[in-house]
């Protein structure tokens, strides 16, 4: 039998998950390792952690499976994208990590936007948010020129693991995508931009698709795990990309609504010559040669968690939700808008601050509870509706993944708000998953990721949209879409009022 592994690098733990060649799961293991944050804003972690929590999860999957010693085929990543990794010439860590979800780079963002916004977006397809990696780049040469200079190498925190594990630099096209320094078209670093910005080609690791294998495990490494056999290590892909095929979302016509403490609406895109303006982030795929795009929702399931912490501390989320049935879609006349720590997606606003319109007198608990899904659902719909109007996406089926996947009346409400037919996976593993498909898929077990998704992915019943509700959500969600216009002016005033 064969095995495939996949690594998967999160935020706060390193997961692993073992398939065999069949696509079932047969051990998963993880590792914690802790977040530092020295500043207001700042967010970091040490590589070295992630090193040993690997080597933690393998040696906890060889004791849960020990025939992986003579059957694993390979070892592939999904992991945190953008976070900023520097090696020096002898291959040590210059610095901390710098995260993702780091807020520093404020000012290097606008830097970027003004002097290079035009040819950034043309090259890259999205624009310089702080969580992207570039933003930390120029952080680091402004504020530690003295790390800079010994940079010889940077990389995203996967490319780590593969590095310790083979002694090779790689970075594969998804993860690359979510850099701002990839040029999406071309599949290759783009000149112009490391021109702009003082950075040497040679510190860019070579680029690979996410099914290509980048080395073989250093001999060493073999050898201290007991493994009887050559393990080749595959390049793998960006978290979302790996969720993504892992939900099966490697055609047009399908999509995926993910909620965690953010949201994203994802959709997969054909086309190469797709071009959102930056309205929406587009990225290389796990999937070779294809794209996906995504919106984000700030505060999704964070929404949802902050109500019932100030609202109903005592209540499990299935106590919150238990009478939300009773109430009629609209909520009768209540609306949310889950702005509460700034939103993305379709409106980049720091500022902005979430509101409950329209409560009287008639409003319940279970009322509150019903607006606030709704309107987690009404914001990722604002991402749907920007790739439905620029690109003319047309969704048929959406695979509903995480916090909003655990609900039966939030599921349909979501088809009726989507408009689309709802699916959820029968067993939900995350993008750790899709990172053992890319073995499943590289070492040529499985010829593409079509005959892949056929054996690893399985989907529970249909949720279809009640025309009705459909009907009703579609006349609630125009005048959702009016209220950031009229509260920004509000929220704006305010935050300059509490910065004095």
């Amino acid at each position: 039998m064969a095995y495939f592994l996949g690594l998967d690098l999160g935020t706060s733990a390193l997961k692993g998950l073992v398939f065999d060649q069949t696509g079932g799961l047969q051990a998963t293991a993880s590792s914690d390792y802790p977040l530092s944050s020295p500043k207001p804003g700042f967010s970091e972690q040490e590589p070295e952690h992630w090193q040993e929590a690997a080597d933690i999860v393998i040696r906890k999957l060889i004791q849960q499976l020990p025939q992986l010693k003579q059957e694993l085929i390979g070892i592939s990543f999904s992991g945190q994208m953008h976070s900023l990794v520097l090696l020096d010439e002898l291959n040590h860590v210059v610095r901390p990590a710098i995260l993702w979800n780091d807020v520093r780079t404020t000012k290097q963002c606008q830097q970027i936007m003004t002097s290079f916004g035009d040819q950034v977006k043309s090259i890259t397809k999205n624009i310089a948010l702080e969580g992207f990696t570039l933003p930390k780049v120029l952080w680091v040469q402004e504020h530690e020129p003295e790390n800079w200079q010994k940079v010889r190498h940077l990389m995203l925190p996967k490319d780590y693991l593969a590095f310790w594990l083979t002694g090779n630099y790689s970075m594969d096209y998804s993860d690359a995508a979510g850099t701002l320094l990839l040029d999406i078209e071309n599949k290759c670093w783009s000149e112009a931009i490391m021109e702009k910005f003082a950075i040497d080609p040679d510190v860019l690791p070579p680029l690979f698709d996410s099914t290509a294998h980048v080395g073989k495990m250093r001999t060493e490494l073999q050898e201290a795990f007991g493994f009887e056999q050559e393990i080749t290590i595959y390049a793998g892909g960006a978290d979302n990309a790996c969720a993504a095929l892992g939900s099966g979302i490697i055609a047009e016509g399908i999509g995926m609504v993910s909620i965690g403490t953010s949201g994203v609406f994802l959709s997969f895109e054909e086309a190469q010559n797709v071009d959102y303006q930056g309205d929406l982030h587009l990225f290389r795929h796990a999937v070779t040669d294809k794209l996906y795009s995504m919106g984000v929702t700030l505060a999704a399931g964070n929404s949802l968690s902050w109500y019932r912490d100030t609202f109903e501390p005592h209540q499990e989320f299935h106590e919150l939700l238990a009478e939300i049935s009773e109430v009629k879609p609209g909520s009768e006349g209540l609306l949310f808008t889950p702005y509460i720590v700034g939103e993305r997606t379709p409106y980049i606003d720091s500022q902005i601050r979430g509101s409950f319109i329209g409560i009287d007198t008639r409003h319940r608990a279970k009322h509150f509870s019903r607006a606030v899904l709704e309107g987690i659902t009404f914001s990722l719909k604002d991402s749907q509706m920007i790739m439905e109007e620029r690109a003319h996406r047309n969704f048929s089926h959406i695979i509903s993944v995480g916090g909003g996947a655990k609900n039966d009346d939030w599921l349909q409400m979501q088809a009726d708000i989507f408009n689309a037919e709802m699916l959820t996976l029968t067993t939900e593993q995350g993008p750790g998953m899709g990172a053992a498909m890319l073995v499943a898929i590289g070492s040529g077990i499985y010829p593409d990721a079509s005959s892949c998704v056929k054996s690893f992915v399985k989907y529970g019943k249909a949720i279809k949209p009640i025309p009705e509700n459909v009907q009703k959500y579609q006349q609630i969600y125009d005048i959702y879409r009016t209220v950031y216009s009229q509260t920004a002016p509000i929220c704006h005033a305010l935050a300059k009022i509490e910065s004095e």
